[in-house]
Parts: C-alpha cells; structure tokens; sequence
C-alpha cells in the first residue's frame, strides 16, 4: 500500500477516533487494590445501564461503573472490611457496611465478600439511596463471591454498661 494512502487511513481513523470520543463521557477513577481480581470482572459485566433516572457513564478504571455525572461510583476489589459498630444493612439480598456520613458523600462497603464493593453516593442529590444500592445489589449479586458473614442485630448495652 502506497505511503500516502497509508497516512490518509491513519488520519481518518484519528479523526473518527476524535469524533467518538467527543459522542460519549469517560470519568477517571481510580481502581481499587484489588481490581484485578477475577470476583470483580464478573461483577463488572453485570454493571446496570442506569440506577435509579441515571444513565451509566464510562469509566477510564477497571472494576469501576459510574452513574449520573458521576452521582454514584461503584469500585471492585477495596479492602473487604472488618467487623465493626457501623450500621449495617441488607439491602437486594447484599450486605452493605454504611460507612460514616461525610459532608459530600455517602460511602457503603459490602460486608462478608472478598473482593468488597465499595459505592459512593454524592450528597445533595433528589435520589434515593436505598433506591441506587438495591438496583445495583440485585444486578451484581450473581456476580459476587458468597459472602462469609453476614449483618447482625446490634444488642444494645445493658442498663448501667458502658456502650463505648
């Protein structure tokens, strides 16, 4: 193939490569540790198309999903966390972890699977937060390792203990 013809090939697919790219949104998020984890490819394929009224938009990170602009963000593979006095919830047949409220954001960590889920809900947001992590519990869940603990009643401290 003669050189020029080569180099008007080469200048069409940049230039139809640009104008995809301008078609859609990829945000950039960071993997977790454990992204590469095979757990987390299943759960990846089995990502929703929306939650809620979002649509899903792309990611440039594996093992991550991203809704809204991005409202929620899904990673794959953090640290599984360890039992703790959070808030714990079964929602969609998924143990969640509701991490510590912050100013922005909500954080949840699924509990008991190895590889963890970790799911960031922005604060200040006309969603529902069960609405977002049950549709996102029921579309993964066949894509996740069986869980290895489960979410138990909190017994409150006796009258007269010490509940720190």
């Amino acid at each position: 193939m003669p050189r020029s013809r080569r180099l008007a090939l080469l200048a069409g697919a940049a230039a139809l490569a640009s104008v995809l790219a301008g078609c859609s949104t990829t945000i950039h998020l960071e993997p977790a540790a454990n992204a590469n984890d095979p757990a987390c490819a299943e759960v990846s394929v089995l990502l929703p198309d929306a939650v809620g009224e979002l649509d899903r938009v792309w990611t440039d990170a594996q093992a991550t999903g991203a809704w809204g602009d991005p409202t929620v963000v899904l990673r794959c593979g953090v640290e599984p966390p360890a039992p703790s006095t959070d808030v714990c919830t079964t929602i969609g047949g998924v143990d969640w972890l509701v991490l510590d409220q912050e100013e922005e954001r909500q954080r949840l960590v699924t509990y008991g699977r190895d590889p963890a889920i970790e799911v960031i809900i922005r604060r200040g947001e006309s969603i529902d937060f069960r609405t977002v992590v049950e549709s996102l519990s029921t579309s993964i869940q066949s894509g996740l390792e069986p869980s290895t603990a489960r979410c138990t009643d909190r017994i409150p401290a006796a009258e007269g203990e010490d509940a720190g």
